[in-house]
C-alpha cells in the first residue's frame, strides 16, 4: 500500500488540476506536431499564425478557452484553426486525469506518474505526426527513451524491484532488445518485399516503449498495434479503387500509439485475464 501526500477530500482539486496541467502539455504538443516535422525550433520561436504570421498574444493562447473564444479563427488574419488544436488539448487532458485516477484508485506508485505523462506526450505526437507525414521523428523518441531510463535509474520501483541497478538494467535491456529485434524486421522486411516493410520511426518508437513500460508491455504494443494495423489496413485497401492500392503507405504509428494506450489503461487487467498463470 502506498500512502499518498494528499488528503481524500482535496481528490476532487487534484483532478481539475491535473487535467489543466494536461490540457497545457497539450499546447505544447500542438508545438511539436507542427514544428518537428518541418525542422523547427519547439522552444525558441514564439507562436505565430502560420497563415498571416500574427504573433499569438498569451491570451490567445489558454488550452481549449481560446479557441471557443476565437471561435476557431485567427483573430488576424480570420483564417479558420484546425479543430486537431483543440483536440489535442482535450485528449491530452482527459489522457492525464484518467492516468492520475487510474493509479491513485487501484493504490500504485505515484512515481508512474512521470512515465505514464511522457508516454502520453510520445503517443500523442506519434499518431498525429505519423498520420500526416508518415513519419516518426526522432526528436519525439530518443526523449522517450532517455525518459526511461532516468526513471527507472530513480524509481525502481516501477520496475518492481528495488534495486536502482536492476531496474537501470530492465530498461537499457528491453530498449535495445525490441530495438534491435524490429530493426532486423526491417530489414529483412525490406529485403523480402523490396520496398520499405517497416519504417525506422517505428523500430524506435518500439524500443522507446521497451524503456519506458518493459517487455511485456512493448509485446502487447506490437501485437495489438499489428492486429488493428492489419485489420484497418486490409480494410482500407479493399475499399480503395486506386490500382496501386496494393503499394498504399499506411502509417504504422497510429496504431502503435492506439495500442499503446490501451496497456497503460487496460492491458495488464487484459493480460491476466488472457494468462492468469
Amino acid at each position: 500500500m502506498y500512502d499518498y501526500p494528499f488528503l481524500p477530500e482535496l481528490m476532487p482539486l487534484w483532478y481539475i488540476f491535473i487535467f489543466i496541467f494536461g490540457c497545457c502539455i497539450g499546447s505544447f504538443l500542438n508545438v511539436c506536431i507542427w514544428r518537428i516535422p518541418r525542422g523547427e525550433s519547439v522552444v525558441t520561436a514564439p507562436s505565430h499564425c502560420p497563415k498571416c504570421n500574427h504573433g499569438i498574444r498569451w491570451y490567445e493562447n489558454i488550452p481549449l478557452l481560446s479557441y471557443l473564444a476565437l471561435r476557431g479563427k485567427c483573430s488576424s488574419c480570420k483564417m479558420p484553426i484546425t479543430i486537431r488544436y483543440f483536440l489535442v488539448e482535450l485528449i491530452t487532458g482527459i489522457f492525464y486525469l484518467l492516468i492520475f485516477y487510474r493509479i491513485t484508485s487501484s493504490n500504485q506508485p505515484l512515481s508512474l506518474l512521470p512515465v505514464y505523462f511522457g508516454v502520453t506526450m510520445l503517443i500523442i505526437c506519434t499518431a498525429v505526426i505519423d498520420f500526416e507525414h508518415t513519419i516518426i521523428p526522432d526528436r519525439t523518441t530518443y526523449p522517450a527513451m532517455i525518459l526511461g531510463v532516468i526513471c527507472a535509474l530513480v524509481f525502481p520501483e516501477t520496475w518492481s524491484t528495488s534495486s536502482h541497478f536492476t531496474a537501470v538494467g530492465f530498461s537499457l535491456a528491453t530498449m535495445i532488445g525490441y530495438g534491435l529485434i524490429m530493426g532486423l524486421f526491417s530489414i529483412v522486411g525490406e529485403k523480402i518485399f523490396k520496398q520499405e516493410a517497416l519504417g525506422w520511426g517505428d523500430v524506435k518508437y518500439m524500443a522507446a516503449i521497451g524503456a519506458c513500460l518493459g517487455p511485456l508491455a512493448a509485446f502487447f504494443v506490437l501485437l495489438i498495434g499489428s492486429i488493428l494495423g492489419t485489420i484497418i489496413g486490409t480494410i482500407l485497401l479493399l475499399s480503395s479503387k486506386k490500382r496501386n492500392a496494393g503499394r498504399m503507405a499506411i502509417p504504422f504509428g497510429p496504431f502503435l500509439a492506439i495500442a499503446t494506450a490501451l496497456w497503460m489503461f487496460i492491458g495488464k487487467e487484459f493480460w491476466c485475464y488472457l494468462f492468469p498463470l
